[in-house]
């Protein structure tokens, strides 16, 4: 019975595939994607033989050998030069923050204990990174946006000074008044990224963000357990302050208590645009001590040249990284991330065999990107964007995949982000042809759009699409799908549970995104568009005009 079941099920397969490769070449509007090949990609990326793909280990290796042969044998061109690589040299920090951190004003002293009261650490690669006699300056929300009319480090020099800012941004404290920032959408300039990064552009010795656990979203434990250990960075030149790190709630209650200032109400007075940054006359010194460790690791970048247009490029863009062997969970101590990220891996290639197979190339240039060290911080992505192979003004559009829909095709369509750019009206006109509807993300005030790696792209100008899977399943509702998401979520997700076993996922609804963001992509490819970012996105004026 088993036989003729194979049997059945072999020939089932086979009738597939010859119906629907010709469609490729005669109508891209059918099904493009072969799920036979894709499913492969995927249950061979996350097999143990691959290690967990952490950077600077055999798996690594592994990945990035499979992925230039997948390319190669697709008759794909390498995206950088003559090469299907582009280096990514970074450097491992393992930071010694003191264990103490002393306060001093006029008024007293108060002496912080690390991990407690703050958390400190370094993107500097030196041994030994310190502060010395660093006032503390109280910068709002440490924002400086124009198209919001809105600088908190106004009228003030920050050269050698230490920024004390607010997490998240005014919108979310005036959740109410949508007018504020985007509401309770969170903005870029509402993440703990951007913050550091601003006050590095205003010549800060140092910033230290305030942990508020509703507006941060996480619990002071995730900081003060994350903030911790060895770090990949990159060798960037991108400016940075000598210290960033996080003070909890009480802590900053206690400065403002110190400060000889003669106001109250800090939180409050942050919340107007007409704020002005406010000297505690407070000086902290501090230090961290470094061992540091450099390697290089690698994106994987292939290119479908363009028929006509051979300036302008679309960028589809997967992470092939995961964690690597951990602690053991069950017996287990590989996490094999199937679905974060040899999911949307396997769907970048599913989706470049399809374009492969067209039976002329699209007269844009379509690029296939996989990056490393996603789950480090958007390391490969925010290197390509600092280094781009090609020009971010002639990059029409980036797609990202990071984690597919494994419980089965659906309804809608969740654009992560929704709201920021013309790819979200390209999206919900392309899903209408599935029968399908768009919704945008459930909890935009989590900021999801600046966790994966489209988010680099946005932060260079150009235009990108991320998605999340959808929740309303065709045959079961939405309960059953988001009862999908919440079991991944508590059981799998940075788990070696997250592993791949043929049968247990249902993968109609990954094939049915691979093929909605194939024929957005060709799309693209094909025609003069050139997608835009919406008025109130705080990307708009990162957006060059394409030359002609």
């Amino acid at each position: 019975m088993r036989q003729l079941l194979f049997v059945i099920t072999l020939i089932t397969v086979i009738y597939a595939c010859e119906d629907t490769k010709p469609s490729i070449k005669d109508d891209a509007s059918r099904t493009a994607i072969d799920s036979a090949a894709v499913e492969q990609h995927l249950a061979t990326l996350s097999s143990d033989e691959f290690e967990g793909r952490k950077p600077f280990s055999a798996g690594e290796t592994k990945t990035v050998n499979y992925l230039v042969n997948a390319f190669k044998e697709m008759g794909l061109q390498p995206g950088n030069g003559d090469s299907y690589i582009q280096e990514v040299p970074m450097v491992e920090i393992v930071g010694q923050p003191a264990e103490t951190l002393e306060l001093k004003g006029k008024s007293g002293q108060k002496t912080l204990q690390l991990g407690e009261d703050f958390v400190t650490y370094t993107e500097k690669t030196e041994e030994l990174v310190s502060i010395e006699a660093s006032e503390l300056v109280f910068c709002g929300y440490g924002i400086v946006a124009p198209e919001y009319g809105w600088n908190d480090y106004e009228g003030i020099d920050m050269k050698g000074k230490t920024a004390v800012v607010m997490v998240n941004d005014p919108g979310f404290e005036n959740e109410q008044d949508s007018t504020i920032f985007k509401g309770n959408t969170m903005t870029y300039y509402g993440r703990w990224t951007y913050k550091y990064e601003e006050a590095a552009r205003q010549g800060a010795a140092a910033c230290l963000i305030i942990h508020e656990t509703r507006a941060a979203g996480y619990p002071w434990f995730v900081v003060s357990s994350s903030w911790s250990g060895g770090m990949l960075n990159l060798e960037s030149n991108a400016p940075k302050c000598n210290l960033q790190g996080w003070i909890t709630l009480t802590t900053a209650a206690d400065i403002f208590k110190l400060a000889e200032t003669g106001q109250k109400g800090f939180f409050e007075q942050a919340k107007s645009a007409d704020f002005k940054p406010i000297p505690l006359g407070i000086e902290i010194s501090t230090s961290v001590k470094n061992e540091l460790k450099r390697d290089v690791s690698q994106n994987v970048i292939a290119m479908l040249p363009a028929k006509e247009k051979s300036e302008e490029y679309i960028i589809y863009s997967t992470h092939w990284d995961h964690l690597g062997a951990g602690q053991v969970v069950a017996g287990d101590s590989i996490y094999n991330g199937a679905l974060d990220n040899a999911s949307g891996t396997a769907s970048v290639l599913g989706i470049a065999q399809a374009f492969a197979d067209l039976a002329e190339a699209p007269s844009r240039n379509v690029v296939f990107l996989a990056v490393t060290a996603e789950e480090q911080g958007l390391l490969g992505s925010a290197y390509y964007a600092e280094y781009p192979i090609f020009p971010p003004q002639q990059t029409i559009a980036n797609l990202n995949i990071d984690g597919v829909n494994f419980y089965g095709a659906t309804n809608d369509l969740s654009v992560v982000g929704y709201g920021q750019s013309d790819m979200d009206d390209i999206a919900t006109e392309e899903a209408k042809k599935q029968g399908r509807y768009v919704t945008p993300d459930a909890q935009p005030e989590k900021g999801f759009f600046f966790r994966s790696d489209q988010f680099s792209f946005a932060k260079i100008g150009i235009p990108v699409l991320y998605t999340d899977s959808g929740i309303d399943h065709k045959t079961k509702g939405k309960d059953y799908a988001r009862l999908q998401l919440d079991q991944y979520t508590a059981e799998r997700y940075h788990r070696p549970a997250d592993h791949y076993v043929p049968g247990e996922w249902d993968l109609s609804g990954m094939m049915e995104d691979a093929q909605l963001f194939f024929n957005i992509g060709l799309r693209l490819a094909n025609s003069d568009e050139y997608p835009a970012w919406k008025d109130n996105s705080e990307f708009k004026s990162k957006r060059q005009p394409l030359k002609d």
